[in-house]
């Protein structure tokens, strides 16, 4: 379990940094090191990288919280918590280019995957 927590923080770290990657660029490092007193609108790739990445705040708490739930209560089915962990893990991993890409449904897809891998961690609890 401990893996794919740190797998996922990985990520989301990842996701973090994305929308800077895409900004840093359109406005120079100049402007970028600055205070910034007033952000400039996103780019196209910029603004969905930091639309993925709040939705990826959305969801982390609930992951965190199941994964050490998962870790410390003493009847956890582990097996099924980690492969719930490891189906959510992947589903980010699939949904950050999705979003990106702007892919229809498919994204959707990835998100409702990952919502499924936090149930399986759920229900592993009980």
């Amino acid at each position: 379990m401990l893996t794919w927590i740190l797998l996922v923080l990985i990520l989301y770290y990842a996701g973090l940094f994305l929308p800077s990657m895409f900004l840093m660029p359109r406005i120079g490092v100049g402007a970028y090191a600055g205070a910034r007193d007033s952000d400039p609108e996103p780019g196209k790739f910029a603004g969905r990288a930091q639309r993925a990445h709040r939705n990826f705040q959305e969801n982390l708490a609930p992951f965190l919280g199941l994964a050490v739930l998962a870790l410390i209560l003493p009847d956890t089915n582990m097996q099924q918590a980690v492969m719930g962990a490891e189906v959510f893990f992947l589903a980010r991993l699939a949904y950050l280019p999705l979003y990106l890409m702007a892919v229809p449904f498919v994204r959707s897809t990835a998100y409702t995957i990952g919502f499924i891998g936090m149930v399986l961690m759920s229900l592993a609890l009980i």
